[in-house]
């Protein structure tokens, strides 16, 4: 192949296009300028990139195939966002992904950063055989206790799943009264495809409604730290007092509203 007369972002449209790659990298890399060779060698280690990410995220459904195997492929995963904050609620998704489905950056959603996570939530709501997302409020959340309005919204969001599960992985919590088979599994969001979907839909969702909270009580800081009891939070508690969607059972708002009352 002659490439002699091709410039540079020719070549790499030509890369882009998909044609005719391996003669064109072969004659790429024996080419007499520097530019058209380091594009070749650029593309090749991009193309490596791809592969390894691609084998990550396979290696993911390590968990699913297992069900798979048994001819059950409607596997949802499930995890929560939000346990840990002392304001808003607490929110819970479910998701079934198609088989062996291919999403490169899909992860654990603590380890994406926001904007990606934005593009992965995007795809898999367009993409997923189906997903569920509940919210337990900060007053489910004072009734029940954290742990038991997890469970609570877990169990809720698995059964509003348009399609049913046939089979269930859910990250760290026990669910003893599901009728399907299931499995719990520690940092579930980092060995199971489904997990780490269901974390991405729920750490977005959430995300997202504690901004809506901070144009209601913008004194708080709501956008920034989520509901987390960062400095800035802190503060504006000591200043401000809690407001409706501060969790009572929570400390200090729990020592903060009894000395309001006595």
């Amino acid at each position: 192949m002659d490439i002699e007369k091709f410039r540079v972002a020719d070549l790499k449209a030509q890369l882009a296009a998909g044609d005719d790659v391996q003669e064109l990298l072969a004659a790429m890399k024996e080419d007499s300028r520097v530019s058209v060779r380091k594009l070749a060698a650029a593309y090749m280690r991009q193309k490596i990139r791809e592969e390894a990410e691609r084998e990550r995220v396979l290696q993911m459904y390590a968990q699913e195939t297992a069900y798979y195997n048994q001819g059950l492929y409607h596997v949802a995963g499930i995890d929560e966002a939000g346990r840990g904050p002392a304001a808003g609620p607490v929110m819970v998704a479910a998701v079934i992904l198609p088989p062996y489905w291919e999403c490169p950056g899909l992860n654990d959603s603590k380890k994406v950063p926001p904007a990606k996570r934005d593009l992965l939530y995007d795809k898999i709501m367009a993409e997923a055989v189906a997903v569920s997302c509940v919210a337990k409020s900060e007053k489910e959340i004072d009734e029940l206790d954290i742990y038991h309005a997890t469970m609570q919204g877990m169990y809720d969001a698995v059964n509003g799943l348009a399609v049913p599960a046939e089979a269930v992985l859910v990250d760290a919590m026990p669910l003893r009264e599901l009728t399907v088979p299931h499995k719990s599994l520690v940092h579930g969001d980092a060995l199971s495809a489904s997990i780490a979907a269901a974390s991405i839909i729920a750490k977005v969702t959430r995300d997202r409604l504690m901004v809506e909270y901070d144009k209601k009580y913008p004194q708080y800081g709501f956008a920034v730290h989520k509901g987390y009891l960062t400095k800035m939070h802190m503060e504006a508690l000591r200043e401000y007092g809690p407001c409706p969607i501060h969790r009572r059972s929570f400390e200090p708002i729990k020592s903060m509203v009894k000395g309001l009352s006595e």
